[in-house]
């Protein structure tokens, strides 16, 4: 058995769909997804966070990444699986380690949607304890057509979304990372304490001090997307079709995309095959230094997401002063104005948009100055308090339970 440091007392349970690994000094990184000073926001009310993931043993620590744990922020390690398969195979062990991480904490946030965050919540329902969910993601958009490829596709959407309905209805506090959108499909319960704020929060190193000027016309233009693909979410491949039509009217163009993930080489072929190898550069993760000056050295932001919550790459390259053309997905509408987004999916309406912008030089800088501002709204300095408002509300509205010591079974904790 192995037993976490520190009481309960004063602690929040925070679920993630993070997958996380450990190094054998019992130090816990992330390749993706946030890192220690992440998790510390919660700390603006509790005294200790216990996060809630699924973790790997690895013998070093992996190259890229960053420590999750630390000062105030400890990992409760969940039964390692990858994909619904190793989630049914493991599901029996996920119940009891995740009943064993929640006793005796004061408050218990479920980072939804996520099939952990599905899993806890019958559990809590049983002890009658109130839960706070913390709403990130949009499952109607998730498994919409051309998202995810699968006969049972649009049962699974209605289940999801459903139980996304019910989870926000009947939670104590329900905070959304959109102002309105996903308030509108997923309410709150009349005496659910709401509240919205966006995981993003910029620091003052993340914005430029002025509007940029519009690209002199006819100039060779650099579009920059970025995003990861582990999945086909973030519609590169509707972007790629969309600059070849670009380039075949004319328009001397680059593409830099910044993110990886397992469906890089297929992208990295399919731009091969319309003949824009030479033009498109997948760079693969970077540092966030680097990110900010493949901004900076780009005329347009594209994201072409088939899905969102509310986009973070979008809000920086906003701070960027970057005009940007996007879809019409989740809480996107909420950044831009109508006639820089599409629908999603769509390869001759995104190429439509691009031009319609890189053809008006006035327009282009108005966009700029346009999302410069817009972007100041996700200052830390912003956020911040907000965030910690709800988080002091709804330590209040929860029930604390007795304390009791936590221990987690070391078998919970499976090799990658």
């Amino acid at each position: 058995m192995e037993k976490l440091p520190g009481p309960a007392a004063g602690t929040v349970a925070v679920s993630t769909e993070s997958r996380l690994q450990r190094t054998p000094d019992g130090a816990v990184w992330a390749r993706v997804g946030p890192a220690h000073s992440f998790w510390t926001r919660y700390l603006s009310a509790f005294e200790r966070v216990r996060l809630l993931a699924r973790v790997t043993d690895v013998t070093t620590a992996p190259a890229d990444g960053s420590r999750v744990d630390g000062l105030g922020v400890e990992v409760w390690p969940l039964p390692y699986y990858v994909g619904p398969g190793g989630y049914l195979l493991r599901r029996r062990s996920l119940r009891r380690s995740l009943q064993a991480a929640v006793r005796g904490v004061e408050a218990v946030i479920l980072r939804v949607p996520s099939p952990i965050a599905a899993t806890l919540v019958p559990i809590l329902r049983r002890q009658h304890r109130g839960y706070v969910v913390e709403v990130v993601g949009d499952p109607y958009d998730v498994f919409a057509p051309g998202v995810v490829d699968h006969p049972l596709r649009p049962l699974v959407r209605r289940w999801a979304v459903r139980r996304l309905r019910d989870q926000c209805r009947h939670a104590t506090g329900a905070a959304y990372v959109t102002e309105t959108h996903l308030q509108a499909r997923y309410p709150p319960g009349p005496h659910t304490v709401s509240a919205w704020y966006s995981s993003i929060d910029l620091r003052a190193g993340a914005f430029v001090g002025e509007p940029r000027p519009a690209p002199p016309a006819g100039a060779p233009v650099t579009l920059v997307c970025v995003g990861a693909l582990e999945q086909m979410y973030k519609g590169v491949d509707v972007l790629l079709l969309a600059m070849r039509r670009l380039i075949d009217d004319g328009i001397a163009l680059r593409l830099v995309h910044v993110g990886d993930g397992r469906f890089r080489p297929g992208l990295q072929r399919l731009a091969a095959a319309h003949g824009l190898a030479g033009q498109v550069t997948f760079t693969g993760n970077l540092p966030a230094s680097e990110v900010r000056a493949q901004l900076d050295g780009a005329d347009l932001f594209v994201l072409p997401s088939r899905t969102e919550g509310l986009s973070r790459a979008l809000v920086e390259a906003m701070a960027r002063a970057l005009p940007a053309i996007a879809t019409s997905v989740g809480g996107l509408p909420e950044l831009l104005d109508p006639d820089c987004l599409v629908r999603a999916g769509d390869p001759t309406a995104l190429a439509t948009a691009i031009r319609g912008l890189l053809d008006d030089p006035a327009r282009m800088a108005r966009a700029s100055a346009r999302n410069l501002a817009r972007a100041s709204d996700y200052r830390a300095e912003v956020l911040a308090p907000r965030r910690a408002a709800f988080y002091r509300t709804i330590r209040l509205a929860c029930r604390p339970s007795p304390v009791e010591p936590a221990v987690v079974p070391r078998e919970h904790v499976a090799a990658n």
